[in-house]
């Protein structure tokens, strides 16, 4: 399934509003993420911190494991935005590695800044998670 650039507003404008629901009042960071399953379904997730730090979900893995609670795991894009940061962040590598679990190479990934998404990146999961044994070298040597 090709995603296209209005597909991928729509999926940042549903992270935006995630955010909303962030739980951070340690890092007072929030972070808000839109996924969209290969049926055409979003999950949307928030980061939930907690005093332990290490217990602490992103929002990106949030919007996964809702929707692989739902049944779901094929994904075609995932849009993520940080309204507390002026520079986009991309995911964590704990996040990539589970990006990878259920989303191809070739999956968008958009990520961007501020509450208006300006400066936005658009990459794909391929060029954050280069060399993936599940996809790139599964079945060489």
């Amino acid at each position: 399934m090709n995603v296209d650039d209005k597909q991928m507003d729509t999926l940042a404008a549903l992270a935006r509003a995630a955010a909303e629901y962030a739980y951070a009042p340690y890092s007072k960071f929030r972070v808000g993420a839109a996924l969209l399953a290969a049926d055409g379904r979003v999950f949307t997730g928030c980061n939930v911190e907690n005093r332990s730090f290490g217990l602490t979900v992103c929002a990106e893995r949030n919007a996964v494991f809702h929707a692989v609670a739902q049944g779901c795991r094929s994904f075609t894009a995932l849009a993520i935005v940080t309204p507390d940061s002026d520079v986009p962040v991309g995911p964590c590598g704990a996040c990539r590695q589970v990006l990878s679990e259920f989303m191809l190479p070739q999956s968008r990934v958009r990520f961007g800044a501020g509450g208006s998404g300006e400066g936005a990146v658009d990459t794909s999961l391929g060029e954050l998670l280069p060399f993936d044994s599940l996809h790139d070298l599964a079945g060489r040597g």
